[in-house]
């Protein structure tokens, strides 16, 4: 099995424990509901409501008539709905296990739920994740920090220790890979951004 693949299992498997440091935030546990603050602004002498929304970025999508190109092009794509679920899942399986941790308050249980959980996800999705290729691996790392605002290495460190996130660093290495990376969503991964959105749009 490729070591992305054991890195992957990891996270999916990996608990959230409570007390958790403050350096970690994931984004379905972090953010707050939805809601718009109105505000009374005077312009011109008249008080009007007006509300803040986020900056929207627009970017247009890749022009190129060199058929390489357009071949990587597609690979990009094909291989970010390869993975995208995955990230996805880790996020998703982080914030589960945190919850089902927060009603678990003898550590024995606790340790036995952990236990469960890692064989119940080597079981469900090594066959499949052994297959990922090393640049659909890379790929993934950079998803999972953008899913969960924290890069892998992070990820590792804390919920494994720091000696196991040295040990699948050195691993990575060989293999090309940085547990480092982080995802740039307005500069070197801007395409993959895009591509993303698309997906989500459901015109990918």
């Amino acid at each position: 099995m490729r070591p992305v693949s054991v890195i992957l299992l990891i996270f999916l498997s990996a608990p959230v424990m409570s007390g958790q440091s403050d350096s970690l935030r994931h984004k379905n546990d972090s953010l707050p509901d939805k809601f718009y603050l109105l505000q009374k602004v005077k312009r011109d002498g008249i008080t009007m409501p007006e509300v803040e929304i986020k900056e929207v970025t627009i970017m247009a999508p890749p022009k190129t008539e060199k058929k390489s190109d357009l071949r990587k092009y597609d690979r990009l794509v094909y291989n970010i709905k390869r993975v995208y679920p995955y990230a996805i899942m880790v996020r998703l399986r982080l914030s589960q296990v945190n919850d089902e941790l927060n009603n678990i308050t003898d550590e024995k249980k606790r340790k036995e739920y952990i236990k469960n959980v890692e064989k119940d996800v080597f079981a469900e999705y090594e066959g499949d994740i052994s297959q990922m290729t090393i640049t659909q691996g890379r790929l993934l790392i950079k998803l999972i920090d953008r899913e969960t605002q924290n890069t892998s290495y992070a990820l590792i460190k804390q919920y494994r220790g720091k000696l196991s996130a040295a040990f699948w660093q050195g691993i990575a290495r060989l293999f090309g890979t940085h547990l480092k990376d982080e995802y740039d969503a307005y500069g070197d991964d801007a395409l993959i951004e895009l591509i993303i959105r698309e997906v989500d749009a459901g015109r990918l």
